[in-house]
C-alpha cells in the first residue's frame, strides 16, 4: 500500500483511495455519452467516395481509444483526466476532412495531428507555451470552462434551448416542459443538497438515482425518445456484446494529400492541431486549477508527461478510426467528488474497458442524469473568479473574454485565442511589450491565423 501510495502520491494530494474511485466511476459517468455520440456524428457523414462507417465499429473502436488513452493518463501523467474523442474536432474529421478524402486518409490525418502534438510536448514547446500563458488568464480559463460545461449541461437536459427568435431560451418551446426537464431539475437539487451536506459521492449518487428514476419514468410514462436526447434511459434488450474492431489500423497517413491537395489537407491539419492543442491545454489548465493540483505560479506537476500522453492519445483515437482523442472537460465532475490523481484515470479506463463488452448498458444514463453533475461542477469552477485582478483592466478584460467566449463559441481554443490576442494587444498599446515572452507573440500570431483560417484558404485558392 506505501509503494501504491507513493506511486499516484495519494497521500501527497490529499486524496484516499475512496475518493478516486468515486471521482473516476463519476468521470466515467459524466462522459459516457460519446460512446454513443461519437459513431453518431462519425457516422452520420460519408467520405469522397460515398461510405459510410459502421456505428458498431466506431462504437468499439471509440470505447478501446478512449480505454487505453485514459489508462495511459493515469499511469504515466497520474492526472485524474479522462479522454476521448474530442467533440468538435470530430465534426472536423466528418465535416471538412471526410468529403475531400476517403475516411482511412482522414484518420491518417488524426493520426499526424497526434505526432505533432507529440513532437511539440517532447520537445518542450508546449510545456513553454502553457508556462507563458499569464496567471490570470489561466485562472479565467478555469472560470470559462465552469461556463462551457454548464452551457453544455443545460443544453444537452433541454433546459436550455435554441430560441426562435433569440439565440437562446428557456426550454425547447421558451418554457419547461416535458418529463426529461423535470428529472434534470430533481437530479440538480438532488446533488446540490448532497453536495452541500458534504455526503461522500455526492454527484456520482444524483447521477445514479436521476437515472434509475429516469428509466422507471420512461417506462410508465412511454415518452418520445427525441426528448431524452442521444440516450433514452430504457433496460437494454441485451446486457453482453462482442466488439467489433474492424476499423483499428485503417488509416492512410499522407494519402489526403494527394487525394485532397496539399492547401486543403494542411488547412485540415492545422485546424486538428490548433484545436486539439488548446482544447487539452485550457482544460489541464482549468480542471487542475480546480483540483489544487497546481502551484503559486500556475503550473501543473507532471506535465510534460501528461501533454505527452495527450499527443499520444490523439493518434490513437485516429488508429483506432475514432478520430482525435483529448482529455475531456467532464473530468471536472470527478474533481468535484474527489479525485486528485492518476488512480481516477486508471478507474475511468477501467469502465470503459469494462463497457466494450456491455455496450448495452452504456446506453441507461440520460442527459437528464448526466447534466445535473456539469451544472454543479461549473458552480465550482467559478470560485476561481476571485483569482482574478478584476481592479486591473489590462488583465481584467482579457480574462473577461476568455471566459465570455468560451459557453459563447461553444469552444475552449476560442476563448483562450480570444484572450491571449486582447491581452497582448492591451500590454504592447499600453507600452508593456517588452514584459510579453516572445513565445506568447508567436502564439497570438498562430491564433491570429486561426481566426482568419477561411480568408487565409481562400488566397491560398
Amino acid at each position: 500500500m506505501d509503494r501504491f501510495d507513493r506511486f499516484f502520491e495519494l497521500s501527497a494530494r490529499g486524496s484516499t483511495v475512496g475518493q478516486e474511485v468515486r471521482g473516476g466511476l463519476t468521470t466515467f459517468m459524466a462522459m459516457a455519452y460519446i460512446i454513443l455520440l461519437n459513431p453518431i456524428i462519425l457516422g452520420g457523414a460519408v467520405d469522397v467516395t460515398g461510405a459510410k462507417l459502421s456505428i458498431p465499429q466506431l462504437t468499439a473502436s471509440t470505447i478501446i481509444a478512449a480505454a487505453v488513452s485514459t489508462i495511459l493518463m493515469g499511469l504515466v501523467g497520474n492526472a485524474p483526466f479522462g479522454v476521448a474523442a474530442g467533440l468538435g474536432l470530430n465534426a472536423v474529421v466528418a465535416y471538412q476532412a471526410a468529403p475531400f478524402m476517403t475516411w482511412a486518409q482522414a484518420m491518417g490525418l488524426v493520426v499526424l495531428e497526434g505526432l505533432v502534438i507529440v513532437v511539440l510536448a517532447v520537445s518542450g514547446v508546449r510545456r513553454l507555451i502553457m508556462n507563458s500563458i499569464p496567471l490570470a488568464l489561466k485562472h479565467a480559463i478555469s472560470v470559462g470552462i465552469g461556463m462551457f460545461i454548464t452551457l453544455i449541461g443545460l443544453v444537452d437536459a433541454g433546459f436550455v434551448a435554441r430560441g426562435t427568435g433569440t439565440p437562446v431560451q428557456l426550454g425547447r418551446t421558451g418554457h419547461l416542459t416535458g418529463w426529461p426537464v423535470a428529472l434534470f431539475c430533481f437530479g440538480l437539487l438532488l446533488v446540490i443538497v448532497l453536495f452541500v451536506r458534504k455526503v461522500r459521492g455526492a454527484i456520482l449518487i444524483g447521477i445514479v438515482v436521476t437515472a434509475v428514476l429516469a428509466i422507471v419514468v420512461n417506462s410508465v410514462a412511454r415518452i418520445d425518445p427525441a426528448n431524452w436526447g442521444v440516450v433514452v434511459p430504457r433496460m437494454p434488450e441485451a446486457v453482453v456484446a462482442l466488439p467489433d474492431a474492424g476499423l483499428i489500423g485503417q488509416v492512410d497517413l499522407f494519402g489526403g494529400f494527394a487525394r485532397a491537395g496539399a492547401v486543403t489537407a494542411t488547412v485540415v491539419l492545422f485546424t486538428l492541431v490548433l484545436s486539439g492543442f488548446f482544447d487539452a491545454m485550457g482544460t489541464i489548465i482549468g480542471v487542475s486549477d480546480e483540483a489544487g493540483m497546481v502551484d503559486d505560479e500556475g503550473r501543473v506537476p507532471r506535465l510534460g508527461a501528461i501533454l505527452t500522453v495527450d499527443g499520444v492519445a490523439g493518434a490513437i483515437g485516429g488508429f483506432s478510426s475514432a478520430s482525435a482523442n483529448t482529455v475531456f472537460v467532464e473530468s471536472a465532475a470527478g474533481v468535484g467528488e474527489g479525485a486528485r490523481t492518476g488512480l481516477a484515470a486508471l478507474v475511468t479506463g477501467g469502465m470503459f474497458v469494462v463497457t466494450l463488452f456491455f455496450t448495452p448498458l452504456a446506453t441507461v444514463v440520460p442527459a437528464a442524469a448526466a447534466a445535473p453533475a456539469l451544472v454543479l461542477v461549473g458552480a465550482l469552477m467559478m470560485t476561481q473568479a476571485r483569482n482574478v485582478p478584476w481592479e486591473d483592466l489590462t488583465l481584467a478584460i482579457p480574462a473577461f473574454l476568455t471566459i465570455v467566449m468560451m459557453p459563447f463559441t461553444y469552444s475552449i481554443t476560442n476563448g483562450v485565442g480570444a484572450g491571449v490576442i486582447s491581452y497582448t494587444a492591451i500590454q504592447a498599446a499600453t507600452g508593456r511589450a517588452r514584459r510579453i515572452p516572445w513565445l506568447l507573440w508567436v502564439v497570438t500570431l498562430v491564433f491570429a491565423a486561426y481566426f482568419a483560417i477561411e480568408g487565409i484558404r481562400g488566397l491560398l485558392g
